[in-house]
């Protein structure tokens, strides 16, 4: 009796042996079920797997389709800079910018309003050039004188006795200085005084101008009986 109790449980251990992992699997229960879908929760929930529809899989023996972890949340971006597209310069920096160039900006016609929309915008705003050093002033043309340029002055005219004299009379005796040099090229003209009997040279003040007088060869002068003014040099001496 008991050698087929024996064999009875014998067959049956390997029988149950003999069972597939699904009919094993059958033997956990609601509550163990529910608690690997609450393990897995938030996967189950991104896969459309319900707890309810999970149990029942659980404990029919399927295999339940373990859902593939949720990615990692990319970490959040920094806040953007409120500053627009192609330009990483604030608002302040534009308008720096502008007063550090402020003369030449000005000069240019840029205001600081239009420079720091451009430079926030990303546009290249022309630098204004320098101006252009200014050139020396270059020194007038000396004035031209409106009236031309006067001729030398004519040498002053032998001064005319105030007297005129009577017309020599005697022999060599001129009126004109031309006369008596035409007369005697290779001596000396000089001026004599009829009334005092002396001659003068050229040069001094009583040649041509006594009352009474003539021009004469100084050779023939003499051998008339006048005389050198004593106060004055025969020329050439």
């Amino acid at each position: 009796m008991r050698i087929c109790f024996s064999l009875a449980m014998g067959a049956a251990l390997l029988g149950l042996a003999a069972l597939p992992a699904p009919t094993v699997a059958q033997e956990k229960t609601a509550k163990a079920c529910r608690a690997e879908w609450q393990a897995n929760k938030a996967a189950n929930q991104t896969a459309g797997i319900t707890e309810k529809a999970y149990v029942a899989q659980c404990r029919g023996g399927g295999s339940t389709a373990e859902p593939a972890p949720a990615p990692a949340a990319a970490p959040a971006p920094a806040p953007a800079a409120a500053t627009p597209a192609g330009s990483g310069k604030t608002a302040s920096a534009c308008r720096a910018e502008w007063q550090a160039n402020k003369a030449a900006n000005q000069a240019a016609g840029i205001t600081e309003k239009a420079y720091t929309e451009k430079c926030r915008a990303g546009e290249a705003v022309a630098a204004p050039s320098p101006p252009p050093p200014s050139a020396p002033a270059s020194a007038p043309p000396p004035a031209r004188s409106a009236a031309p340029a006067q001729p030398p002055a004519a040498p002053a005219a032998r001064p005319v006795p105030t007297t005129v004299a009577p017309a020599p009379t005697g022999a060599g005796q001129f009126t004109t200085e031309a006369q008596a040099k035409s007369h005697c090229p290779a001596d000396i003209v000089v001026w004599v005084n009829l009334k005092s009997k002396k001659y003068h040279f050229a040069g001094y003040k009583n040649y041509g101008n006594t009352k009474e007088g003539a021009y004469m060869c100084e050779k023939q002068a003499t051998g008339e009986g006048f005389v050198a003014s004593k106060n004055e040099k025969r020329p050439g001496a």
